[in-house]
């Protein structure tokens, strides 16, 4: 049978909404979809090892949603760093107190669940306040007892899963010293916030007292790759590099002062505010940030638009909307600074 995702399945789509209606399923539609989506990979999947990895993606990332689900309303921060950091490690002690401060701050934290800066974060933090999304590995990897019974905890098979996670429910990424992982973390965030396909959020890279982690990767983004055309300047604008745990919490703090959120809406860039701007604020930023709108846009403030509303814990913000150029995210994150500014 030639299963379609349009509703001329006959009796198959039957046997589909008496199913629907019997679970009684929130946007039925869309889990019609999804079940369509099952099907027809049994239909054209006969590879098992394949069929299993679909599954186990699935729920596993279905618990993601049951976990945070009821704690959207706060904003999340996730922090990375090395499993092998010791509790007597200066560092360690710095992200205990950044963790704490962001819970001062009304955050919560989520970390990958294990020891050394996972084990901090999540210290500092409390379990009431973290998140653990762990991963199986034959070492190093066992839940930290902060999190172990916290009912705040999931332990994935795949790590892609586990990296949905850490950036879907992340408002901001805090980096501390680590080692390939860390390094993928931030490499991969970097990449994902530099070409749209993360939204912007604040990248904070927390370094040792005497600068001896984070500046020397600095040095070597500026010496090799800026200098080779790797990248461009502005992508400088990405990430913030400090070694003060207080003055890393205040950047994710102040950077969501006035902004809230953003989203695409076709073709137009949606910026979710706190509060709204003037009409002198808005001159003001396009004045100073005319090279991030496609040519002849305007900024404009406006209410939520129609096609908004799929979030609607979200629409009674005011928004700010505008022809993003889709190109300089690292202008884009200046624009959001000086957003924040006014």
């Amino acid at each position: 049978m030639d299963i379609s995702f349009k509703k001329t399945n006959g009796p198959l789509d039957d046997l589909l909404n008496e199913i629907l209606s019997m679970a009684e399923v929130n946007h039925p539609d869309t889990i019609r979809e999804m079940l369509i989506s099952a099907l027809k990979t049994g239909q054209e999947n006969d590879y098992l090892a394949d069929l299993k990895m679909l599954r186990t993606t699935m729920k596993e990332m279905r618990y993601t949603s049951k976990m945070f689900g009821p704690y959207r309303d706060r904003k999340k921060v996730t922090i990375f760093g090395s499993a092998r950091t010791s509790p007597d490690e200066a560092i360690y002690q710095k992200c205990v107190t950044f963790s704490r401060q962001l819970v001062r701050l009304g955050y919560m934290v989520i970390t990958g669940g294990g020891p050394g800066i996972m084990h901090a974060g999540n210290e500092g933090a409390g379990a009431e306040n973290s998140f653990a999304v762990n991963i199986r590995l034959p070492f190093e990897q066992g839940t930290n007892p902060v999190m172990e019974n916290s009912g705040h905890s999931i332990t994935y098979q795949y790590f892609f899963n586990r990296k949905v996670a850490f950036l879907k429910e992340a408002d901001a990424v805090v980096l501390f010293p680590g080692g390939f992982g860390t390094m993928d973390e931030a490499m991969e965030t970097l990449t994902l916030i530099q070409t749209g396909k993360n939204p912007p959020i604040p990248l904070v890279l927390v370094d040792d007292d005497d600068g001896s982690y984070w500046e020397p990767w600095f040095d070597f983004i500026k010496e090799v790759m800026l200098k080779r055309g790797l990248i461009s300047g502005e992508d400088f604008s990405l990430f913030t590099i400090t070694r003060d745990p207080f003055e890393a919490a205040q950047i994710i703090h102040d950077f969501y002062r006035i902004y809230h959120s953003s989203r695409w809406v076709g073709s137009t860039f949606v910026i979710r505010l706190n509060k709204s701007l003037s009409a002198e604020n808005l001159t003001t930023l396009e004045g100073e940030f005319s090279e991030i709108l496609e040519p002849g846009s305007h900024l404009e403030l406006t209410s939520a638009l129609t096609e908004e509303k799929d979030q609607p814990d979200l629409v009674d913000l005011p928004r700010l909307v505008f022809k993003f150029n889709r190109r300089n995210y690292g202008l884009l994150k200046a624009f959001l600074r000086r957003l924040n500014s006014f």
